[in-house]
């Protein structure tokens, strides 16, 4: 499982025209599923997606997490994060979990962080074709593997 994270002054996601996401400052995720995760990689990403430390202290440094700050979290399934790009000028995928797989999974995953985060926990719509916008802060930007 993979997780970009991004911190944002806001984030929102759209499908047709009708938002169906939407946090004010926090983190924005987007996050490939891969063969084989299951509900070990959900319980890390939850883990590192609530406790990754990327929002400034009293002195400026990267020393608070989304679980500090009670920010929110938007989580967008995105497979193309999963794609194998090693070589070739086409993206192949598959390195991406199949989709019922998937589903069921990022479903997991975002139950979880909405059962262990006290702040806002949004999502896009799975499979769904999305426009996803957002302000990123800093630009402060992760990669993150459970």
């Amino acid at each position: 499982m993979l997780s970009l994270i991004q911190r944002v002054t806001q984030a929102s996601v759209s499908v047709d025209g009708e938002d169906v996401g939407r946090i004010d400052a926090g983190l924005l995720a987007l996050v490939g599923i891969e063969p084989g995760d299951g509900q070990t990689q959900v319980g890390r990403m939850a883990t590192r997606l609530l406790g990754y430390r990327v929002f400034a202290d009293g002195e400026g440094r990267m020393n608070r997490s989304l679980a500090d700050t009670g920010g929110g979290l938007l989580l967008v399934s995105q497979f193309t994060l999963a794609a194998d790009t090693r070589s070739g000028m086409r993206p192949g995928f598959s390195t991406a979990a199949a989709p019922d797989v998937a589903t069921r999974v990022f479903d997991l995953l975002l139950a979880e962080c909405r059962a262990r985060h006290a702040g806002p926990v949004a999502s896009g719509r799975f499979g769904a074709h999305m426009q996803v916008a957002l302000v990123n802060d800093g630009p402060v930007t992760f990669l993150l593997r459970a």
